[in-house]
């Protein structure tokens, strides 16, 4: 079959799975062909923080806290759906510290091992730390390829200072909860942006690059230096089946329809499908609204449809990795709530005006509740989030920066923000029942009182006192509401990704419905039904699995799937 371009190994896609993947082949000596949809490569992995749970591994020993990987499995396997394999699970426990190691080697990227507890404390097996990977530091754009830097996807508006300032997690601790020298830490980092000068004059971005940034920055650097070829603007058309295997695909490329064969195989990593409105509505009924997601625009499931058309088996089309959002007009994407729900002063009611879950559980959990209890006459998406004057003053709330008065904040901003001078004046502008609003309040505030929120439990377990205030006691997540004026946001139910997708083994090869692997077929990523089924482990559990099964799946293709 003639082919207007052979290479080894076709990769579809440029997060962190594609790109570990492109390098691990490229470091074998693979010729490799790198392809995105878009005009800006990374994915959903550069608006990330970046993270990666890791079971076991070096860093973890060397902080002086080691982990057992069969208390790992153990922790997953009770926690994931019951049809993803404990094959699927070894492989990802046994592997992911494995690969954690490679990338360091192989692609100067250094991470640290952090007490970030894992998100199900109840659950035998899991930790309270360690098991979760952060990049502390920071990278210079100006080692990059300029042109790379130019089409690398930014950084979440979430993630940064008016969408254009990068912040390190240790400098936005700062920033919350100003400790001694935080003023220090802000001034460096906001002249560092400034005095940019050549950035300046030639664009708002940060040349310095931090979380998701960051981590893509090192892995395209090191997958550059190898030769391999990334194309953008360059959308998958459809697979190429060749004698009973994947022998490449249809690209489209500079405005043409071009065939690319792949010798040894095509790693599809292009992402979910929560951008495309007509399978959000026929697999995830309850949140239908792409605009919803935190993702990347392009993720509209077309390598998922393009495998299912060669038979491939799906599993957990039901499932994303579920989140509260905040949804500013104008915007292309929600802005994940993670550090809001924890923080003192606050609560979050549905529009009956009544709290329905622990705040400060992780997003994902969070998300599930929010799912779980949404009922008629009692809706939670949206739900509000109900602040005081010390919140205001102290906290953001998603774009709501403390510091800067209300008239300062965009108009997109003051149109979904609700300020009363009491709680019942807020319960009307709310459109929620003032008298059931009232009594919420007055409770939470008994129990504030109290040190311990005996509804729902918050603040009780580590993770909760993770994104706590250290200077409010007894019980860091909890302040009372009451000091006017009174404010309420809007905050709905959204994702950052959905993770059901195309059934693999425990190396990344796609499986046909009949059970058996489709020949030089592969899918990370949250292309691929991800291997913590319904259950969101701990902070970098996307992440993790993309890149360690994007591993995996290119030390199969270049070792097995040779031709002949």
């Amino acid at each position: 079959m003639a082919f207007d371009r052979e290479v080894d190994l076709l990769v579809v896609g440029t997060g962190a799975g594609a790109l570990v993947a492109a390098l691990r082949a490229a470091k074998a000596g693979a010729e490799v062909l790198v392809v995105e949809k878009g005009a800006l490569w990374g994915g959903t992995s550069a608006t990330s923080g970046g993270g990666i749970w890791i079971p076991g591994s070096h860093l973890a020993a060397q902080a002086g806290h080691p982990d057992d990987l069969d208390e790992a499995f153990g922790y997953v396997r009770r926690l994931t759906a019951p049809n993803v394999s404990d094959e699927q699970i070894r492989a990802y426990v046994d592997n992911a510290h494995r690969m954690l190691e490679w990338v360091e080697r192989e692609a100067d990227v250094h991470y640290a091992a952090l007490p970030y507890p894992d998100y199900y404390p109840e659950t035998e097996g899991s930790r309270e730390g360690y098991r979760t990977h952060l990049m502390p530091g920071e990278v210079d754009a100006r080692t990059m390829d300029r042109a790379a830097f130019d089409t690398m996807q930014r950084a979440s508006p979430a993630a940064s200072l008016w969408g254009r300032i990068n912040w390190k997690l240790a400098e936005t601790h700062m920033v919350l909860f100003r400790p001694k020298g935080w003023m220090k830490v802000i001034v460096k980092v906001m002249a560092g942006y400034w005095l940019d000068i050549p950035q300046r004059l030639r664009s708002p971005r940060d040349r310095r690059l931090t979380l998701g940034t960051a981590l893509l920055a090192q892995l395209r650097k090191a997958l550059d230096r190898t030769g391999a070829e990334v194309w953008l603007d360059s959308p998958l058309l459809g697979l190429i089946e060749e004698k009973g295997r994947v022998a490449g695909a249809t690209v489209r490329h500079d405005g043409r329809e071009l065939r690319i064969g792949a010798r040894r195989g095509v790693i599809l990593a292009a992402g979910g499908f929560e951008r495309n409105a007509a399978m959000r509505a026929a697999h995830l009924p309850g949140a239908p609204q792409p605009q919803a997601s935190g993702s990347q625009v392009n993720n509209e499931g077309d390598a998922l449809l393009a495998a299912q058309k060669l038979g491939a088996a799906v599993r957990n089309l039901d499932s994303a990795w579920w989140a509260p959002v905040f949804r500013i007009p104008g915007e292309d994407r929600g802005r994940l709530s993670t550090v809001e729900r924890a923080l003192p002063y606050s609560i979050i009611v549905n529009q009956a005006g009544r709290r329905y879950a622990n705040e400060a559980l992780s997003y994902h959990r969070f998300g599930e509740a929010m799912m779980a209890k949404n009922a008629p006459g009692a809706a939670t998406d949206p739900s509000w989030l109900v602040f005081d004057s010390r919140y205001r003053a102290r906290y953001p709330a998603g774009p709501v920066i403390p510091g800067f008065p209300d008239w300062m904040l965009s108009a997109a901003v003051r149109k979904v923000l609700v300020k009363a001078p009491t709680i019942e004046a807020l319960a009307a502008k709310m459109q929620v029942d003032p008298t059931v609003l009232r009594a919420t309040v007055d409770r939470f505030n008994m129990m504030v009182a109290q040190g311990r929120d005996e509804d729902f439990g918050r603040g009780d377990a580590a993770y909760d006192r993770l994104y706590g205030d250290p200077r409010v006691a007894p019980n860091p997540t909890l302040g009372s509401l009451a000091e006017a004026p009174f404010y309420a946001i809007p905050i709905h139910l959204g994702d950052i990704g959905t993770n059901g997708g195309l059934v693999t083994d425990g190396t990344g090869r796609v499986l046909s419905e009949g059970g058996g692997a489709i020949p030089g077929l592969y899918a990370v990523g949250n292309l691929a039904a991800s291997v913590m089924g319904y259950s969101y482990p701990g902070a970098g559990a996307t992440l993790g699995p993309a890149m360690t099964f994007g591993w995996l799946a290119a030390a199969d293709a270049v070792r097995a799937n040779e031709p002949g």
